[in-house]
């Protein structure tokens, strides 16, 4: 690391007391301590071990719960209502990519020493720097609007519509603030509280799977047959929405900074591959349960309401008297129009008011989990990009108030609760559009031999990710190009308006492909292209590779 870089660091970490998640790594060893778990320093084995397994495991589940935000939650219920098990595939699928995508960002953060945003800032050139920390941005703040809508929606799904949703949308604010007081006595019993949080969906979302009774050969065949009979463009415009639902860029800048919790020998090179198998693992885990979370959520609504009308559901709520709002499935023939509160609605007039109150604690959990992610990757995007360091209570006011300024005003002048759930299409869409800020950034950062030296990603890995990245973003591009103009039309005047900005857009990521394409080796970096600065980032730091330390620091292996 250059002397410009570890003095930043050093100053960053200096006296912060309400940051000790974040380690210093030139720190003494004691107090890196106070903010890394240790891992046990046993001889190292080749075959597997869970004492191991249980010092990496943490950072995973923190990073897996951006796979079960109320966004998510929402797009499985309507993909199980609409496609009933035909799309159980495409989940799945979903997981298994972003599982690869989470493997790349961990690497990073382990090998490096740094995490994603702190490699940005000195890979790219100022201005594109900029742009891109304000892309992520946007990304975590539509994030965040999601979990605010969700706990509301919660809060209000509890409570039977005696708390406003005006006062479970501020209520966000607060409970937030109790996960940073949380923080102060230590990131494991801050991954403890996540524990718990995941441990509370996946009972709640597992006991709506038990009492609706699905045909398990049904689910187990749409996992595992990748197709989609019968299936037109709205189930395809749903798999669209289930892919971009779990697939989140802000996520891949959370995982490779939430490594560094860990505190790893970097001289070794054993310890580092280590590392790397563990994180792997860990995180394998952590998807498989979130996984099968979302699973049981489609499961559920696609056993109850596929090929359903909303006159269906209506004569079944109407006929009980002890749900609230009843009344809310409109009285025709069309398919069923379900989200995350007409989910509830919906269990508690088919299966009791018990089954509506364990799906409103498995919400509220989801939202409350991954809210607090969101404040986390916030704070290190800031960290990263502008190497500027605020209280994360400064940090959570400030991101909290712009997610919850809008979502107040639906809530004052419209039909509450209706339009905060509406709301989610448009949030995911936003998401979508800043999905490449993130997947080509992390396949350049990994594939490039300056950074990750002798882990750098594979040619067959990163054809792959190339490959898959591809896909994804052309499927992105379709569900917003479909989503902008079913929305908005296509009249000559909003083209006009569109133009510039698609354009500035298209040219950014190009700009950023040109990047990942040099650092993969498929463009040589001696071309000489105005704007474009190849060899900008110096070699990052190696200390496996050195066979003689003689620095003036103990730990400068150690991240």
């Amino acid at each position: 690391m250059t002397s410009s870089t570890e003095d930043v660091t050093n100053q960053l970490h200096r006296g912060n007391t309400e940051d000790d998640f974040l380690p210093d790594a030139y720190a003494d060893a004691d107090a890196e301590n106070q903010g890394q778990v240790e891992i046990p320093d046993d001889e190292l084995e080749t075959a597997f071990s869970f004492k191991k397994l249980w010092a990496f495991t943490g950072p995973g589940f923190l990073m897996s719960i951006a796979y079960l935000d109320p966004g998510n939650i929402e797009s499985d219920l309507q993909s199980g209502a609409q496609a009933a098990y035909k799309l159980l595939w495409v989940l799945l699928s979903a997981h298994i990519i972003g599982m690869l995508l989470q493997r790349m960002s961990a690497r990073l953060g382990v090998v490096s020493g740094k995490h994603m945003a702190e490699v940005a800032f000195e890979y790219y050139p100022r201005a594109p720097r900029i742009a891109l920390w304000l892309m992520i941005e946007i990304a975590i703040v539509c994030s965040d609007m999601q979990e605010v809508i969700g706990t509301a929606i919660a809060i209000f799904l509890l409570s039977k519509g005696m708390v406003p949703l005006y006062i479970g949308v501020f209520v966000t604010i607060l409970d937030t603030f109790t996960f940073l007081l949380i923080d102060r006595y230590g990131i494991r019993k801050l991954e403890l509280i996540f524990g718990v949080l995941i441990f509370t969906m996946t009972v709640s979302f597992g006991y709506e799977f038990i009492i609706v009774k699905p045909p398990i050969g049904e689910v187990v065949s749409g996992m595992v047959i990748p197709w989609c009979t019968g299936c037109g463009k709205e189930e395809f415009m749903q798999a669209i929405s289930v892919v971009g639902a779990v697939i989140m860029p802000h996520n891949l800048y959370l995982h490779s900074a939430l490594v560094k919790s860990r505190r790893v020998n970097r001289k070794d090179r054993r310890c580092v591959a280590e590392a790397n198998k563990y994180f792997t693992l860990e995180s394998a885990i952590a998807l498989l349960v979130s996984f099968f979370i979302n699973l049981f959520v489609v499961a559920v609504f696609a056993h109850g309401l596929y090929q359903k009308t909303n006159a269906d559901v209506r004569e079944m709520c109407i006929a009980r008297h002890d749900i609230p709002d009843s009344n809310i499935f409109p009285n025709n023939t069309d398919p069923v129009e379900v989200d995350i509160y007409k989910g509830g609605i919906y269990l508690g007039c088919q299966f009791g008011q018990l089954a509506m109150i364990i799906w409103g604690i498995g919400i509220f959990a989801a939202g409350q989990s991954s809210t607090m992610t969101g404040t986390y990757t916030g704070q290190f995007v800031m960290e990263g990009f502008v190497r500027i360091e605020w209280p994360k209570w400064k940090r959570v006011l400030i991101t909290r108030a712009v997610a919850i300024t809008p979502t107040l005003i639906l809530t004052f002048y419209s039909q509450g609760v209706q339009n905060l759930t509406g709301m989610n299409d448009f949030l995911n869409c936003i998401q979508m559009v800043q999905l490449p800020f993130a997947l080509i950034p992390i396949i350049t950062f990994t594939s490039s031999r300056k950074i990750m030296h002798d882990f750098k990603s594979s040619k067959a890995f990163q054809i792959f990710a190339l490959a898959t990245s591809a896909v994804i973003l052309s499927i992105n591009v379709y569900f917003i190009s479909d989503y902008v103009s079913s929305r908005l039309g296509t009249d000559w005047y909003i083209l006009i308006v569109l133009a510039p900005i698609t354009t500035c857009y298209v040219v950014f990521v190009i700009y950023l492909a040109i990047y990942c394409l040099v650092s993969c080796e498929l463009i040589p970096d001696t071309l000489n292209i105005r704007g474009f600065s190849f060899n900008k980032i110096d070699e990052n730091d190696a200390p496996w590779l050195v066979e003689n330390v003689n620095g003036a620091h103990d730990n400068d292996g150690y991240m």
